[in-house]
């Protein structure tokens, strides 16, 4: 193995001139090297046996120290290289791509602390955690409300006021990283009257806090995550000065809700190369299967190969939804709110189950803790813990529930479609304006690709033509979803309403992903990648959206399978990413 690059000097030493964030993604791939090497300090042999110790992966954190990962996390503006969220995922998929542990307790967790502080801290807290992350330190989060099915809201730690600052009493049990933290951002309650304004955002330093009034509690080991350190915290009567507010006083849900349309958008984007990888593995263990030394029967082979085809599909149809909604931060951050939280909700529905129809490839060997096969199992266990807290199901649902009645009204069949350039992976975006980060929009335009397909003449090839008719399909869907909207509106009987929401978001979320897909497919044929300017790919997403919708739709053209299993296997062989940006990965 080659020796990894020269050290990290920490905030005060000159970042490595590396021009833009495809090639430091690419830089970061290469540093990790061939995952199956067994000599690899950085492979899947390696990671593997921290895993099984519950330990963290330490030499993958000294590479990524060593290749200033954490100036991703801080804005140029405060010596960072964080200008494009799309660029931070660049360079993060290579590291969920190899373990989600290393991803998430070596820097995401950081970068989620951090995003409260780039919203709404002050120019000074802003520059001290620069100087933290810059100088290869981390930070941690304590949102989580494990008591109360982790509703943030309910928060078990409260502050009130005295003339010396704040006191802090109650627990934060599971907090990542909370050992080694040099920053905490905790989440609290300020005020005991009901509503959003009772809740604050705190940054403290966890090595200024009286040890006798804010006491660590033991770790805690997950089933995944395993090399994580979840520790909780305990505070009696600690004090801590006013200065420590993030925000104003009562400001902590909005500061929260903002910074949840980053957090969602980001680590549900980032969770697609997870997968990526175990896809990737059960494409090899069925190329093992069937090859000439260990012939397999003809069906075990064609279940297989539908399992790895409609998996490279899923991942297509959710990555269409994660490049719009990381590009809407910069482009559209008014309706980011919506995109986020439809990106999140997917997570479990799209990538965590195709995660388990992967493994009926595998068969017995996804009991297998070694090797290639072993990662397949870690990722099985460590991509599900992403779609818990704050960002999971209910909490997504309950972000788009009370948008639906003006989505409904202002938008669905009405809104002019977004731009081109919110579906052209890796085009330049300009600074994300966070302040047009808005709570609660109410229109999107992302369905407007729907009727603007549907009423287009179909092409001459079998593919296009079926996806035309799965646009007009999932036209009269958004029809009739808009009516139930507007009929459950115009009733206003309390409870019924929300009730009825969480299955009204479940249809429009897979609308929206559909919708991505087709601006998707629109922009690569205009210049893009082949592949995906063909339509067998967008025809085939549109046809799994439809089916489980429960629309009765035609079958997808014989030659689309064939044409997507090829190029499975192409991308393969010449070790390229099945994601929309089709980057070369190692091993």
């Amino acid at each position: 193995m080659s020796e990894p690059p020269a050290g990290y000097g920490g905030a005060a030493a000159t970042l490595p001139a590396v021009p833009d964030g495809r090639a430091r993604a690419g830089r970061v791939e290469a540093a990790l090297g061939d995952p199956a090497d067994p000599g690899n300090p950085y492979g899947y042999a390696a990671l593997l046996r921290a895993d099984r110790l519950a330990e963290r992966f330490d030499a993958g954190e000294e590479l990524l120290d060593s290749l200033a990962v954490p100036a991703e996390f801080v804005p140029a503006a405060l010596g960072g290289r964080l200008g494009s969220y799309e660029d931070l995922v660049g360079v993060m998929r290579p590291v969920f791509r190899r373990d989600v542990g290393l991803a998430m307790g070596y820097g995401m967790t950081s970068w989620m602390a951090a995003s409260d502080v780039w919203l709404a801290g002050t120019t000074r807290q802003r520059a001290w955690l620069a100087d933290v992350l810059l100088d290869g330190g981390k930070a941690a989060i304590a949102q989580h409300e494990t008591a109360h099915s982790n509703d943030y809201v309910r928060s078990g730690v409260t502050a009130r006021r005295t003339p010396d600052g704040l006191v802090l009493g109650g627990v934060k049990p599971l907090i990542n990283n909370l050992e080694r933290a040099r920053a905490l951002v905790l989440f609290c309650r300020t005020g005991d009257e009901p509503g959003s304004r009772s809740h604050s955002t705190l940054l403290l330093r966890p090595d200024e806090l009286p040890a006798d009034r804010a006491a660590l509690l033991p770790r805690r080991v997950a089933v995944g995550l395993r090399g994580c350190r979840f520790a909780g915290i305990e505070f009696d009567e600690c004090p801590v000065p006013a200065t420590a507010l993030l925000g104003p006083e009562g400001g902590g849900v909005a500061t929260a809700l903002r910074s949840f349309q980053l957090s969602r958008t980001v680590i549900a984007s980032c969770a697609v190369a997870a997968v990526d990888t175990v896809l990737r593995t059960a494409v090899m263990f069925e190329q093992s299967r069937t090859s000439p030394a260990r012939p397999g029967r003809a069906t075990d082979a064609a279940r297989a190969s539908a399992s790895t085809t409609g998996a490279f599909v899923n991942l297509l149809l959710y990555d269409s939804l994660a490049v719009f909604a990381l590009r809407a931060l910069h482009l559209l951050p008014e309706e980011t709110s919506v995109y986020s939280a439809a990106l999140k909700y997917l997570l479990p529905k799209v990538l965590i189950e195709t995660m388990y129809d992967l493994s009926t490839v595998l068969g017995s060997g996804i009991y297998s803790r070694e090797g290639s096969l072993g990662i397949f199992q870690k990722h099985v266990r460590d991509v599900p813990v992403l779609s818990l807290g704050h960002a999971g199901t209910a909490a997504c649902q309950a972000t788009v529930i009370p948008q639906l009645s003006s989505l409904a009204r202002t938008s669905w069949l009405r809104a002019e479609p977004p731009p081109g350039a919110l579906f052209r992976p890796g085009d330049p975006v300009p600074p994300l304006p966070a302040d047009r980060l808005s709570l609660a929009c109410g229109h999107e335009a992302l369905t407007a690709c729907l009727p603007l397909i549907a009423d287009e003449a179909p092409g001459a090839d079998p593919a296009e033509r079926a996806l035309t008719g799965y646009a007009r399909a999932l036209v009269a869907e958004l029809s009739e979803l808009r009516e139930r909207v507007r009929t459950l509106a115009r009733g206003g009987r309390p409870g019924v309403w929300p009730a009825a929401g969480f299955a009204l978001v479940d249809r429009y979320a897979l609308l929206l992903a559909a919708a991505a897909v087709l601006g998707v497919w629109r922009q690569a044929g205009r210049g893009g990648d082949p592949f995906l300017a063909e339509a067998s790919w967008a025809a085939a997403a549109l046809h799994r959206v439809a089916r489980r919708l429960g629309l009765r739709v035609a079958d997808l053209p014989q030659g689309c399978a064939a044409r997507i299993r090829h190029e499975v296997q192409l991308r393969y062989g010449a070790q390229i990413s099945y994601d929309l940006y089709t980057t070369p990965v190692s091993g």
